[in-house]
């Protein structure tokens, strides 16, 4: 699944270097394709640039060039992944025309198809392939298909162009990171990602994301305004303990605050299973299992704590799963403790790769 607001390049690339702008982390990998396989060549944590809105785009390439030089610099083709708080990914229904064509007419006319005005906003457009045959004849009856559109605005891409290019860097695409997670999912686990219903959760700094999957395809995305940042400051608060104890207690949740989880998990847990009702009412399907990912995720108990609140099987998931490990000797031990907070990011290597 690929939804580039920018694409300079038509063929799929040998490597790439991509970067997910958090809110706090900055996550970074470098993939390298050999044979049928993937390698992973490095990854990158770093604190995200201090800053609420606005960075110039010659800081935020100061940034980058840092975090290209952690990942060893040795390439120089990027892809940027826009956070879900700056960035839309939607369903529509849109006439059977070129994907040129379609971002022209959600361009002047996006109320129409998405429900909502996005002036100054760029598109792009993502064809859902029709289920059946019979679905595809009717489409073709009707004129139209069933696309997932992309769209963020244009200042923002053009900074980000111009913010990889003054870090000496080329980029490829930028995407919207709620993609990330479903692209890395497919191809970690194959067979769960073709035949189940499955719901994809990626718990970000300030917001959360669901994404449900029928066999494949995506159904349903939604954006809640809940992250670890809200369960972090009401462990502090509840504790009454500095930012970054929370953090290492979070994670490692020794028990005097597992009340406290529960109680900051329930508003997390209640969007999230209204997400769930509304799509298993409209499709008449079961959502079978729930995937969990971001650095919350590597809380067990937090995974727990959902699990009871949307009455669906949970667990966290590594989406490293599928690549053959050819980092630094220091990296390899750590990689599996923080392979869920990589989701994003390695899923949108992929849509280059």
């Amino acid at each position: 699944m690929a939804l580039p607001f920018l694409s300079s390049q038509a063929k799929r690339l040998d490597q790439i270097i991509a970067i997910d702008l958090g809110a706090r982390t900055t996550k970074a990998v470098h993939l390298q394709r050999k044979g049928e396989g993937l390698n992973i060549l490095g990854y990158v944590l770093q604190d995200a640039p201090a800053y609420e809105k606005g960075l110039s785009p010659q800081l935020l390439g100061e940034h980058l060039g840092t975090v290209n030089q952690a990942l060893g610099g040795r390439t120089k083709q990027v892809v940027l992944a826009v956070g879900v708080s700056e960035s839309l990914v939607r369903h529509a229904e849109l006439p059977m025309v070129p994907v040129s064509d379609m971002r022209i007419m959600l361009k002047f006319n996006s109320k129409n198809y998405l429900q909502q005005e996005l002036p100054d906003h760029v598109f792009d457009c993502y064809v859902i392939p029709p289920r059946s045959a019979a679905k595809a004849e009717a489409s073709k009856a009707g004129q139209k298909c069933r696309v997932l559109v992309g769209s963020a605005k244009k200042q923002l891409i053009d900074d980000l162009q111009a913010s990889a290019k003054s870090a000496g860097l080329l980029p490829e695409q930028i995407v919207p990171s709620l993609i990330g997670p479903p692209n890395a999912f497919e191809m970690a686990k194959q067979d769960v990602f073709n035949k189940e219903v499955i719901a994809l959760v990626d718990i970000g700094f300030k917001h959360s994301s669901i994404s449900i999957l029928l066999n494949g395809e995506l159904m349903l995305s939604r954006v809640v305004g809940i992250g670890g940042d809200r369960l972090t400051s009401g462990v502090a608060e509840a504790l009454g303990v500095s930012y970054a104890e929370a953090e290492g207690i979070k994670v490692g949740l020794p028990d005097e605050v597992q009340s406290t989880m529960v109680t900051l998990l329930a508003p997390l847990g209640r969007e999230l299973r209204a997400s769930i009702d509304f799509f298993e009412h409209q499709q008449d399907k079961p959502v079978t299992q729930v995937f969990v990912s971001g650095g919350s995720a590597r809380s067990d108990y937090i995974v727990q704590i959902l699990q009871t609140e949307l009455v669906v099987p949970c667990a966290s998931w590594n989406p490293t799963s599928f690549l053959s490990m050819a980092l630094p000797p220091q990296q390899m031990g750590e990689v599996e403790q923080i392979a869920p907070q990589l989701a994003v990011v390695i899923g949108a290597a992929l849509a280059v790769l």
